[in-house]
């Protein structure tokens, strides 16, 4: 398992840098914060990201891929935290596009994935259903009727999920809501009668969805792989994008970092620079170590899903560790960032508070740091 990147990943991390500070910094965010219009992101930032081959890095060759692995998507999305940049990039290749990947028939695949790559069609997962993520209480209904499927129900805190070209939406074909099995997934186009995408609004200010299903009809074909066997290849999805959003998380707080020692060393009083003062030095000094660990941890996520030797349970043991131990070190990282920049940390003029609630909503995303205390310790006992 490496715990460092190698001379590859190194090079297409300094090109995702220098590529989102030129054309996507913190700035440009903002404008499109003010804009609030759909889908949330440039669209001519996502193609050329796209022209990057940013897309194909998680897919294997023979589907269009490059191949590269998560390990690959790691240094991408730690650009993406430090510019705070918005893109489809979690939602629809990391997450739909495993799942197309993971489950999909190749009559499912072939048209979708191609796009996907292409950057010409998005995929949205549809998944929770209540305010904290919980992917085993699935129980939005999946009927079976004459030809196909019928669903039933609501999904919100859909990602990326208005003007998406389809979504893929998690429902209950069998079981009870907590049951891993009974869960299957469905290609629902985007213009299917009775489905519609609200929108709703969190604080980070990005492209957020409601999906009210009612009366969907869906054939056969709809349905990605076997009815009420979804749950491997969605668990395997949700890890990738957890571990994502860990690498995301952790290049936001090593950049909130480095604005927050740029202040110590400027901002004066008592004549002094406020970063002699051997009080704020010895937080600094703690911050820096909480980053130097979530490094790790970060790192062995990745690596754990590209690690073919590994249990399915190690492999969720290390992704849950990564989203925690992200989540817990930016949330201490922009706490001490407003309290060290004092009052003006909490207001609109600085981009602290872009950070910190960017922060706020990818830590609870895929699962909070309560989720994955309690996933790691679920994982851990099957071990045993």
């Amino acid at each position: 398992m490496s715990l460092v990147y190698s001379d590859e990943q190194r090079l297409l991390a300094d090109s995702a840098h220098e590529f989102l500070a030129a054309r996507s910094p913190v700035a440009a965010q903002r404008q499109l914060r003010d804009l609030a219009q759909a889908p949330g992101y440039d669209r001519q930032l996502w193609q050329e990201a796209v022209g990057l081959g940013w897309t194909g890095i998680p897919f294997p060759e023979a589907l269009g891929g490059l191949d590269f692995g998560c390990m690959g998507l790691g240094p991408i999305f730690e650009a993406i935290g430090k510019n705070l940049s918005a893109s489809p990039l979690l939602s629809s290749v990391v997450l739909g596009g495993s799942l197309l990947h993971l489950a999909g028939s190749p009559a499912q695949q072939d048209p979708w994935l191609t796009a996907l790559i292409s950057g010409e069609r998005r995929l949205a997962l549809a998944l929770d259903e209540k305010p904290r993520h919980d992917p085993a209480h699935t129980a939005l209904a999946a009927t079976a009727v004459p030809g196909g499927y019928r669903l039933d129900g609501d999904k919100y805190f859909v990602i990326d999920g208005l003007g998406a070209d389809a979504y893929l939406v998690a429902a209950r074909t069998a079981g009870q809501a907590g049951e891993e099995q009974g869960v299957s997934l469905f290609l629902v186009p985007a213009d299917t009668p009775g489905l519609q995408a609200n929108a709703l609004s969190l604080i980070d200010s990005r492209n957020c969805a409601w999906l009210r299903l009612n009366a969907v009809h869906l054939g056969e074909d709809a349905l990605l792989g076997s009815a009420g066997a979804a749950w491997a290849a969605l668990d395997e999805a949700l890890d990738r994008g957890r571990v994502c959003l860990a690498a995301e998380m952790l290049g936001a707080a090593e950049q909130l970092f480095a604005m927050t020692l740029e202040y110590l060393k400027t901002r004066v009083q008592f004549d002094v620079p406020i970063g002699s003062f051997q009080a704020l030095q010895h937080r600094a000094a703690r911050l820096y170590v909480e980053l130097q660990l979530a490094r790790s941890a970060v790192m062995a996520g990745l690596s754990a899903l590209d690690d073919g030797t590994l249990s399915a349970s190690e492999r969720g043991r290390l992704v849950s560790l990564a989203k925690w131990k992200a989540g817990e070190t930016a949330a201490q990282v922009s706490n001490e960032t407003v309290q060290m920049h004092g009052g003006i940390g909490v207001t609109d003029e600085l981009d602290v508070g872009l950070y910190l609630k960017r922060i706020r909503v990818a830590q609870a995303c895929l699962g909070d740091s309560d989720f994955q205390c309690a996933r790691y310790g679920a994982l851990k006992s099957l071990e045993k």
